[in-house]
């Protein structure tokens, strides 16, 4: 399948660091492999993508998609949100994209201050003051309204109904097309089912596994841009 020739595609991908000292920092358990998926699927269906990664995470193989497919990929490390941020401002400014997916996994709050060398171990406590991030998935329709937004939401032992209102409400706030939400719980237990939820609150489609959630998010992709 080539249906996504000549479509120009973002993903963004792993984990975000806050940095609390020279050797410290705060993260999360993204791996990236979701957003590694879904690159790999959107290459080998004929996208060019620009594949933005956090710092320790996991990337597409070269050997795996082969000379052909990589060519049409392009690796962007980041680490910190303000890094992230800056990074998606400069692509969305400089580049038209048909579609953006948002996978990464963005710290809401970091530390308020970073501290250039080690910290001493002897103290008793250590009091780390954390602040409130950007919301970096809204920078997208704000610089290409016309651009497909597919964004992520992960819940925490959630009923279906309540992942479904969860994602509606963030889809709504970020003025995204469709918003893939999972629960942490059901993954960890090896149950990872995504709700694709639309503007309307409905469910658009529903997947099991990670490589058919990354097949359904391009099929609702390829569909949504076949016109552009």
């Amino acid at each position: 399948m080539e249906d996504l020739i000549g479509k120009r595609i973002l993903i963004t991908s792993g984990p975000t660091r806050g940095p609390i000292d020279a050797v410290r920092y705060i993260t999360n358990k993204s791996t990236g492999r979701l957003g590694v998926i879904i690159a790999r699927q959107a290459l080998l269906r004929g996208a060019s993508v620009t594949f933005i990664y956090g710092k320790g995470s996991l990337t597409p193989d070269a050997e795996e998609l082969g000379p052909e497919a990589f060519s049409r990929l392009r690796l962007v490390q980041i680490e910190t949100v303000e890094e992230l941020l800056e990074v998606m401002k400069g692509e969305l400014e400089a580049d038209q994209y048909d579609a953006v997916l948002h996978s990464m996994a963005v710290l809401d709050y970091v530390p308020d201050r970073y501290a250039e060398e080690k910290t001493r171990s002897g103290e008793e406590e250590w009091w780390v003051r954390l602040v409130r991030t950007p919301k970096v998935v809204r920078v997208v329709k704000e610089l290409q309204p016309e651009t497909m937004l597919v964004s992520f939401k992960l819940e925490v032992g959630k009923t279906k109904e309540q992942l479904i209102e969860a994602a509606h409400r963030s889809l709504v706030a970020n003025r995204a097309d469709l918003v893939l939400v999972n629960d942490l719980v059901e993954i960890e237990l090896g149950h990872h089912v995504g709700y694709m939820i639309n503007p309307a609150g409905g469910v658009e489609g529903v997947a099991e596994g990670k490589e058919e959630i990354a097949r359904k998010l391009l099929d609702a992709v390829a569909e949504m841009t076949k016109s552009s």
